[in-house]
């Protein structure tokens, strides 16, 4: 078994999961990109395009890259895996009573990437190989969605990410996006390249309720030190949840929980806060300069955490985690 993990934010990249833009972003359209969370349409082709040379780049870099549809299929293709799958993203609640039998026969007699395509590409009212006879079916436009696309998928970071020698598996801020996390899931269960992962914290059969968290916010930084952003997506409750578990499981010695102001326009922390090498940070001040830093530490109390309000402003917080002495 390879050993997996994230150990750092800047330390050398060795292999990478990525999705390749798809089915799921040919389906957005103006009509319907907002309620997918893009704030407009893709232009599928030059996203390819330039996708492709970024995993080329990587490549002659000697990263691994792990290509996440070509998983998906290939995990689909062991029959526990696929009705493990299924049972969770093609139930009677995620598509209705009147059209989960016929879905699910469907999609059985599938072979694995074709189903794999499907199940982030989603799937609309006129491709069905059925007449719908329910209630459902009879209502549906033939555009509407039997099974909402997932162009999400794209943005592997956010439903699962790896802390130090492990993996979550988030619970994401919106639903839309929570069957994301239940794809990434079949992958770390069942694909054989990750047999005997450890998995730190995440259950897609558990409602997060307020317990949201997404892996644009998470950063290893070294030496058993995680910094987890708070914002519009990941909380509180989440980030005390997941030290909780990392200090039961002596994963890690600290978390810095970085409290930023809830707003879509900077959802996550590395969209205001991103290392460039250990001592070089590039950041948006208006926001970073608002950030209230708190250090959460192994505790004797029921919950397993102690909290420790900083003082200090939140790049001198980090810094002096990093052992750096000053920062600019």
């Amino acid at each position: 078994m390879s050993e997996f993990g994230a150990f750092s934010e800047v330390g050398p990249l060795r292999e990478v999961l990525v999705h390749r833009p798809d089915l799921s972003l040919q389906r957005l359209t103006p009509h319907n990109c907002k309620s997918l969370l893009f704030d407009d349409v893709l232009w599928v082709k030059k996203a390819r395009q330039e996708h492709d040379g970024f995993v080329d780049v990587l490549r002659s870099r000697g990263v691994t890259v792990l290509e996440f549809g070509t998983m998906l299929g290939e995990t689909l293709a062991i029959p526990e895996a696929r009705g493990w799958l299924l049972d969770r993203r093609v139930s009677a609640a995620a598509v209705g009573e009147d059209l989960v039998d016929e879905m699910r026969g469907w999609f059985d007699g599938m072979p694995g990437a074709d189903l794999a395509r499907l199940l982030v590409g989603g799937v609309a009212r006129a491709e069905l190989p059925f007449t719908p006879t329910g209630l459902i079916g009879r209502t549906m436009e033939p555009h509407d969605f039997v099974l909402p696309p997932l162009p999400n998928q794209l943005f592997t970071r956010d439903s699962s990410c790896w802390i130090y020698g492990g993996v979550t598996i988030n619970p994401m801020y919106w639903p839309a996006r929570r069957p994301e996390a239940t794809n990434l899931a079949a992958l770390y269960k069942f694909h054989p390249h990750f047999a005997g992962i450890e998995v730190w914290w995440g259950d897609v059969d558990a409602t997060p309720g307020v317990a949201t968290l997404e892996g644009g916010d998470v950063m290893p930084l070294a030496d058993g030190v995680v910094l987890i952003g708070m914002g519009e997506r990941s909380t509180p409750q989440a980030v005390a949840a997941l030290a909780a578990r990392l200090f039961a499981k002596d994963a890690a010695k600290r978390i810095i929980a970085a409290l930023m102001p809830r707003d879509r326009s900077f959802m996550h922390l590395d969209t205001i806060f991103t290392f460039c090498d250990r001592d070089l940070v590039t950041v948006y001040p208006p926001v970073v300069d608002r950030i209230k830093a708190f250090s959460l530490y192994p505790g004797d109390d029921p919950s397993g955490v102690k909290i420790v309000p900083e003082d200090l402003p939140f790049l001198q917080v980090v810094a002096a985690a990093w052992g750096l002495s000053a920062c600019a």
